[in-house]
């Protein structure tokens, strides 16, 4: 009755990034199939907890998406019942105000889901520009048939003179696609964004912060098609004060008496 399609390859993406995660020695919780209340819970549960030892924190979503009426960040997330819950209000849940452990650290959120139901059909550009990758015979949305979109914005100039950090800072919402537009998944392979995501930084993390590498996601991404036909722009709204560098996976040995700082 939900109206919500199963989610072929999205078992494929999961496991891809807690093996990839966990290899940048985060500590790794999976949910599944969770009902919108459920969703609710489990970030009011996570914005509960002592964070106070970890660094960082993230959470990753894969589910359909929609259009959402929004303040702050565009778009909301169903759960497998079919009511949605959007995606300024999942981050809210992580928040300054929310989540006092996590002040002044990274919140770094990762949506694949459907951001509409606009199919991009991109536009022509020279050979030179890039080198164009086909996606699978078999691409699938995250799309549902119906979505609605409405923007409001608001703004308090309340002065405060205390020792303080915007609400939204240190926040990173990383989406699969555009707002308004539908992302495209192989059904054997996973997402494009997510498969693209896991092997940036398998490949780059020991080099690259994670600004540069989501440019370097969008890059990729974007000169995929499928069916020869449609396209996908990843992007982020990055509120991080510092650059965020992940930990290598192997081991790094120093001369004696020498030492690295490290940024969160």
């Amino acid at each position: 009755g939900s109206e919500l399609s199963s989610r072929r390859g999205s078992d494929v993406d999961c496991d891809r990034l807690e093996k990839r995660f966990k290899s940048l020695n985060f500590v790794v919780t999976v949910k599944r199939n969770l009902k919108q209340k459920q969703i609710k819970q489990e970030l009011s549960s996570l914005s509960k907890k002592d964070h106070s030892k970890y660094d960082c924190c993230v959470v990753i979503i894969l589910s359909h998406g929609t259009e959402a009426s929004h303040s702050r960040f565009p778009g909301a997330v169903h759960g497998v019942d079919g009511p949605s819950v959007p995606v300024q209000n999942i981050t809210s849940y992580l928040n300054g105000q929310h989540c006092p452990s996590l002040q002044g650290k990274p919140k770094l959120f990762f949506i694949q889901a459907c951001g509409g139901g606009e199919k991009d059909t991109g536009f022509e550009v020279s050979p030179d520009e890039f080198q164009p990758s086909a996606g699978g015979v078999d691409d699938q949305t995250d799309a549902l048939p119906k979505s609605s979109s409405s923007d409001s914005l608001s703004f308090s100039d309340e002065v405060d003179a205390r020792t303080s950090l915007p609400t939204p800072s240190d926040i990173l919402v990383s989406c699969s696609t555009f707002p308004g537009y539908v992302p495209w998944r192989d059904t054997q392979n996973g997402p494009w964004y997510v498969e693209t995501l896991d092997r940036v930084l398998e490949e780059s993390a020991a080099m690259n912060d994670l600004v540069t590498m989501l440019m370097m996601v969008n890059n990729e991404v974007s000169q995929i098609s499928a069916k020869g036909l449609y396209k996908q722009m990843p992007g982020s709204f990055n509120f991080l004060r510092k650059l965020f560098l992940l930990p290598d996976s192997s081991p790094v040995t120093l001369p004696q008496g020498q030492g690295v700082t490290l940024p969160l």
